[in-house]
């Protein structure tokens, strides 16, 4: 692939969870692919992931349900709080909502770096071409597309010729900005974000992901994600600390990056005395070795893609708010469908693309602007409002409907009800 005559049936820039999943996807349909990440050694970074159910169905089809296992920990609820520890509302979550897929709880770290190695297992070790960067694209020549791509660690552009190029290179995609040029930055909603991750006692029912307060004020999201430390009795916490700025204080500042530290200092002012059940949230932040800071941003959806031979994936089509745990999720969901797509219109890659992006494209759009209304968040506020100090029963707090309204809340962000995805068929090829 380095010199200029090489071609690679479909190319994928990124080697994020959107693109490996659709290398393995696209190679299980019998289509050609190569990957290429700028990063020259990926080590399995970041944080925790909820990994839902639609997207679990998905891994597992593609032969990874054992490897996620023995990785992650099913979710067995999630419950909501005050920021006094009084439950607001709850649910039962993956397996025991109902679904035949479980939602997994896991660190995003680890899951890339199981897709990496399943993409290296079946397809080839140079499959994941890293240290290598996408630069352009130019003119078709027949039914191929000249891609430039650099090679970082010797600064030398180099030109492949492809028949699809798909774009899953992140929240600042390289290939977005070529199809879509003076989009501008990503959209900032005010929300600040601090993440840890912190091995504690087993606490909060263990495998719940745990809601507390309100992100108008200080939220707290709180969540096990390692199957390994929990076998050791322990817990791995991953736990997201979310707080609005005021308006004086302006724009975002830098670009968003998931790997940008954070400081102690501005994040535990915000969770002073907090307890939740069984756990002292000041404790478990202040013993967090490293502490990450992100902005809560998305951008507007798209009126289309791509164009030709070129489409997006994952957060490089559609960046979304972490509200309903489905970021990670959809992605997977369209690596899925491409592969798909591509293998029904075999050999027109741009009919493939674009059948694609009709079945993807209002899909995540609805996503996006369901996860930026925040329908959970606003009831959250509602009690931190009328019951500033605490209750002693929520129904004292919120009418009948307003507990309905959370229920419905997270069908909007998470997009797929358990009658829908049990019943339907497999996206396999």
């Amino acid at each position: 692939m380095n010199a200029s005559h090489a071609s690679v049936d479909v190319l994928i820039a990124g080697a994020g969870i959107g693109g490996l999943t659709a290398a393995l996807s696209l190679h299980a349909a019998g289509i050609g692919v190569r990957v290429v990440e700028p990063v020259q050694v990926m080590r399995p970074l970041g944080v925790g992931i909820n990994l839902l159910p639609h997207a679990v169905r998905e891994l597992t089809e593609l032969g990874l349900g054992d490897a996620l296992a023995a990785t992650g920990l099913p979710t067995a609820e999630m419950i909501h709080y005050d920021r006094h520890g009084n439950r607001i509302w709850g649910e039962p979550r993956g397996l025991a909502l109902g679904y035949h897929w479980p939602q997994y709880s896991l660190h995003r770290g680890a899951l890339q770096m199981l897709l990496l190695e399943a993409v290296r297992a079946r397809i080839g070790e140079r499959a994941v071409v890293t240290g290598t960067s996408f630069v352009r694209y130019g003119e078709t020549e027949g039914p191929l597309l000249r891609v430039v791509l650099r090679d970082l660690a010797r600064g030398r552009e180099h030109t492949v010729r492809v028949r699809a190029l798909i774009g899953a290179d992140g929240l600042y995609s390289t290939v977005r900005t070529r199809l879509h040029p003076g989009e501008g930055p990503p959209l900032w909603n005010g929300i600040r974000m601090w993440r840890g991750l912190t091995e504690w006692e087993p606490v909060l029912g263990r495998r719940t992901v745990t809601v507390a307060g309100s992100n108008a004020q200080a939220k707290l999201v709180v969540y096990p994600i390692s199957r390994e430390a929990e076998e050791r009795g322990r817990a791995l916490l991953n736990w997201v600390a979310e707080v609005r700025v005021p308006p004086e204080h302006g724009a975002m500042s830098g670009a968003a990056d998931w790997n940008r530290g954070g400081r102690l200092s501005d994040v535990l002012p915000h969770f002073a005395g907090w307890r939740i059940g069984d756990l002292d949230v000041p404790a478990l932040v202040a013993a967090t070795r490293r502490i990450l800071e992100y902005p809560m941003v998305d951008r507007e959806p798209l009126p289309h893609w791509g164009q030709g031979p070129v489409t997006l994936l994952g957060d490089a089509a559609h960046p979304m708010y972490p509200v309903g745990s489905n970021g990670g999720s959809q992605a997977i969901l369209d690596a899925r469908v491409l592969a798909r797509c591509l293998a029904v219109h075999e050999p027109d890659r741009v009919a493939g693309l674009r059948a694609y992006e009709e079945l993807r494209r209002e899909t995540t759009a609805a996503l996006v602007l369901a996860n930026r209304r925040m329908p959970a968040d606003r009831l959250l506020q509602v009690v931190a409002e009328r019951a500033p100090e605490g209750f002693q029963r929520v129904e004292d707090v919120l009418t009948g409907e307003e507990i309905a309204e959370l229920d419905a809340a997270y069908r909007w962000t998470t997009g797929t009800d358990v009658a829908e995805l049990n019943g339907r068929g497999s996206w396999g090829v």
